[in-house]
């Protein structure tokens, strides 16, 4: 076992603070990684003041993890010692269900093991995440990063990325398509930078004027300002396509009635509150309504050669751990750009 340095929640109200956890051995299968980077996800602050209901304290978050290989099992054969690794929303599965076989181990029927809050069947207690020096990984759960991203802006993608890739892939976005994302922080700059390199006409909805030109930069063609019922009225019955990423509640059945016969809304924000539905705007226009979670491990290995492919990474700022507890209040306010990453050299 390996004592390692790291940031927690003890209770649902109070700062994080600094906490010594215990890191496993490597098994025969298993990566040491050194957490070189850690980015900031919206769910780090959901389980952290315990919104969703269920976290086990004390919680060490963050699953949006780049890292240097230190030490590897004797069975290993994907990394060596030196490699920059990945790490993201899981660290184990049944790997036997019809789910895990199919690649899609976040559905698995037996529960995944997420990176942190979960049970560590391996350990005991629970997972903790990558607020910390160091993490332990099965190499069936650790990703390749392309060498030439940005270490500290590719660390998101291991969430944000995956979040918003796979349903663009899973709905087949692409050329000749008109492409909505409602809302522009973590997870929407991301899926307007990635329907963009598919191809798709991309259209913004903001309730924020001031993130026109920023929406633009990214890859959207328009802006539209959604609390301007005149402005949505102009793209009724147009969409192929809309990811809403929005995490707060709001009106869904403005973006069902832009959709074209047949057209989709998949939901990627998680609203703590449920969100209305007005049936008829599925029935006219065999619009669907669907959500999706996140993405397999094969699945994100492919939206980082994605990346790679692209030069796509997250927009960033990067803090130290100690500004963590400043980072949760400002990301309440939608203040950052688009993702916070924690420069993990910071927690001595």
């Amino acid at each position: 076992m390996l004592t390692v340095k790291a940031y927690a929640a003890h209770d649902a109200t109070s700062p994080l603070t600094p906490f010594s956890l215990c890191r496993r051995d490597p098994g025969p299968r298993d990566v040491r990684i050194q957490i070189l980077y850690c980015g900031v996800c919206h769910s780090d602050l959901h389980q952290a003041r315990n919104e969703w209901n269920g976290t086990v304290y004390p919680c060490v978050p963050g699953h949006e993890i780049i890292g240097r290989v230190v030490q590897t099992g004797g069975d290993v054969a994907k990394f060596s010692e030196g490699d920059i690794a990945a790490v993201g929303c899981m660290v184990d599965s049944c790997g036997t269900c019809p789910s895990c076989r199919d690649g899609e181990e976040q559905f698995c029927e037996q529960g995944p093991v997420f990176t942190y809050n979960s049970e560590d069947k391996y350990s005991g207690g629970m997972t903790f995440g990558g607020y910390s020096q160091s993490i332990v990984v099965d190499e069936s759960f650790v990703l390749r990063v392309p060498d030439h991203l940005d270490h500290a802006a590719a660390a998101p993608l291991l969430c944000a990325g995956i979040t918003t890739y796979s349903p663009l892939r899973r709905w087949k976005v692409g050329k000749g398509q008109k492409v909505g994302v409602v809302g522009l922080g973590g997870l929407g700059h991301m899926a307007v930078k990635f329907a963009d390199a598919l191809g798709a006409r991309v259209v913004l909805f903001t309730t924020s004027p001031s993130k026109t030109s920023d929406a633009i930069r990214l890859g959207a063609e328009e802006v539209v300002i959604s609390k301007h019922p005149e402005e949505l009225k102009k793209h009724l019955n147009s969409f192929d396509f809309i990811l809403d990423t929005v995490s707060a509640q709001h009106d869904i059945n403005a973006y069902l009635a832009l959709l074209k016969r047949n057209g989709t809304l998949t939901l990627v924000g998680a609203p703590s509150q449920q969100l209305p539905l007005t049936p008829f705007n599925l029935i006219f226009g065999r619009h669907q309504l669907a959500g999706s979670l996140i993405g397999g491990i094969r699945e994100t290995q492919e939206m980082l050669e994605f990346c790679g492919e692209h030069n796509i990474t997250s927009d960033i700022e990067l803090i130290a751990i100690h500004q963590i507890n400043e980072a949760y209040e400002r990301l309440l306010r939608s203040d950052v750009k688009y993702r916070f990453v924690i420069d993990m050299a910071s927690l001595q």
